[in-house]
């Protein structure tokens, strides 16, 4: 039987046809580029203050100055170690550590200088939103446990313990505005290890 030549090998063909729809492809992809020049949006990955601008806008604005953190009450705004100089020295905030009180002075806001935090009410405020692990939650193994709605500084219009005997988190997206902030002081008390609510970035 003859030796097959190296096009008629199955891997080359594969390549054979691959290097072919990429030369067909890319054209079309690059045509789409021009027509569509859209940036997608930065998605946040850690827990900014109250008030913080679309993440990428936040970055572009905000003076790693640390007036926010010098302003907070509870002393819950740290400024970000890292070797990724566009992150460095921005404000964040851990849940683990300490948690944003939503305090009555809004006073991160008003002391930020570079309009990367902007002053809107308490309600309005969009961190985060707590997410529950009904799997880890003490609940789920017979203890009343209320701590995180107990401590919400929203009450009931963030949180509520439903019928069916669950925590359940109001997404202000579903409910006219009222919700949860994501200020993190659920995942801040939780007793769990690991947490059964965490805080997810907006």
């Amino acid at each position: 039987m003859p030796d097959e030549s190296p096009e008629d090998r199955p891997q080359d063909r594969r390549r054979f046809f691959a290097a072919g729809f990429a030369k067909i492809l890319r054209p079309l992809a690059d045509a789409i580029e021009k027509r569509l020049p859209i940036q997608l949006p930065i998605l946040r990955e850690r827990l900014r203050p109250p008030g913080a601008k679309p993440e990428k806008q936040f970055l572009d604005t905000c003076f790693r100055c640390g007036a926010c953190a010098d302003a907070c009450p509870a002393k819950c705004i740290i400024l970000y170690q890292t070797d990724d100089e566009n992150l460095r020295g921005t404000p964040v905030i851990d849940p683990d550590l300490s948690a944003c009180v939503i305090c009555d002075e809004l006073a991160c806001m008003k002391a930020c200088p570079s309009g990367a935090l902007t002053l809107v009410d308490r309600f309005d405020i969009r961190m985060g939103l707590a997410k529950v692990r009904h799997e880890v939650c003490v609940r789920s193994k017979g203890e009343d446990c209320k701590i995180c709605i107990e401590r919400c500084p929203l009450g009931d219009t963030a949180i509520v313990l439903g019928t069916d005997g669950r925590v359940h988190v109001i997404d202000p997206e579903m409910n006219a505005g009222r919700g949860c902030v994501g200020c993190g002081i659920c995942q801040y008390y939780c007793p769990t290890m690991p947490k059964a609510i965490v805080i997810s970035p907006n």
